[in-house]
């Protein structure tokens, strides 16, 4: 940098994005310390016994006082947790312990935790792939990435799937109350075929996904849950899918990872009866790049980056979507497939809901 230059720097702007990435670095820090409350179950101990000195979260977690006295000041300094300096007491706000400790709860984002601990892990590998160009299949992450993306979507499957966005397409929560066939593309650990079969008790759900593992924990879900009886999981590629004569096929979060967007469109068409509904459940985005800014949309785009296309890439790469397509593209590639009626049928502040049919 020359000194010309140097003296041309506004050095309050530079200042100021310092601080801005200095707060980024603080919540990359303190969000480990998140994953380390979330899994040690040190935010739901707080919730259920209130104000807690160090020493009695760790007697009632089982944990070491000293690791735990500066876990607590970590969350006090960053605003997740209140102190009373007279009691030397923490607590969880019930407010934040909605966010952090209710596992039911639609705000809960704990487990977003593991899938950003998952990310930083393949740190390395990405930067082999954005040299080489090479894809990274699902398959290839820790098996953090697997668990937190189920917890992490599941409780908005529990709040809206059924609800408010099933009801949204035309016809089809009538046809599922009465008995249809149903078909998960993408389906992971079988949170959202499981929400769907408990919700209609007389319709039958096969989930299909590429990764068998994830199969085999969505069996057991199934089993969990009571529902084994209608519901399978198979392996299966979104493309080549088995069966046919299907009413609904959903895309749940999985659409934009596909390698070959383009023939899993095609596929479902062929597999659907003639008055079938398509379902796509995709992340939220503006149709201009330029309008995607803020937490949601960055967030959404680091994903992307080290989840989303390396996966697309590692199938046939034909068509990379990444999360942030936009209802304008997603509806292009539908409508290209041969869906004669593709549009929004139904939006959240993370989501929004496609519905295409011949």
């Amino acid at each position: 940098m020359t000194s010309q230059a140097s003296t041309a720097l506004n050095t309050e702007a530079v200042e100021r994005f310092a601080g801005q990435v200095f707060g980024d670095l603080s919540s990359v820090f303190s969000g480990a310390m998140t994953l380390v409350g979330h899994r040690l179950g040190l935010y739901q101990a707080l919730a259920e016994g209130g104000p807690q000195t160090s020493t009695e979260l760790a007697r009632r977690t089982g944990t070491h006082e000293r690791y735990v006295r500066e876990w607590l000041h970590c969350q006090r300094a960053g605003g997740y947790l209140s102190y009373e300096p007279a009691s030397a007491r923490f607590a969880l706000p019930a407010e934040h312990a909605m966010v952090l400790a209710a596992e039911g709860s639609p705000a809960f984002l704990a487990p977003a935790f593991d899938v950003a601990a998952a990310l930083w892990n393949g740190t390395e590998r990405l930067v082999d792939s954005f040299r080489s160009g090479r894809g990274i299949g699902w398959g290839e992450h820790g098996a953090s990435l697997f668990c937190g993306t189920e917890a992490f979507f599941r409780n908005g499957y529990r709040q809206h799937l059924t609800t408010t966005w099933i009801p949204a397409l035309d016809g089809v929560d009538a046809r599922l109350r009465e008995g249809a066939s149903v078909a998960d593309i993408g389906c992971g650990h079988g949170a959202s075929t499981i929400v769907m079969a408990l919700a209609y008790p007389k319709s039958r759900f096969v989930g299909f996904d590429l990764h068998g593992e994830s199969i085999r924990i969505a069996r057991e879900r199934a089993k969990a849950a009571g529902v084994e009886e209608r519901v399978s999981f198979e392996v299966a590629s979104a493309t080549a899918f088995p069966g046919g004569d299907y009413d609904l096929i959903a895309f749940m979060d999985a659409f934009h990872d596909l390698g070959d967007p383009g023939r899993a469109a095609e596929r479902s068409l062929e597999a659907l009866v003639s008055d079938g509904t398509l379902m796509l459940v995709e992340p939220r985005a503006a149709a201009a790049v330029e309008d995607n800014v803020g937490p949601v949309a960055r967030m959404y785009y680091a994903a992307s980056t080290a989840l989303c296309t390396p996966n697309a890439l590692s199938q046939s790469g034909r068509l990379a979507l990444g999360a942030q397509a936009g209802p304008e593209q997603l509806t292009q590639v539908l409508s290209a497939a041969g869906f004669g009626q593709a549009r929004v049928v139904a939006e959240t502040p993370f989501n929004l809901v496609i519905q295409a049919r011949r």
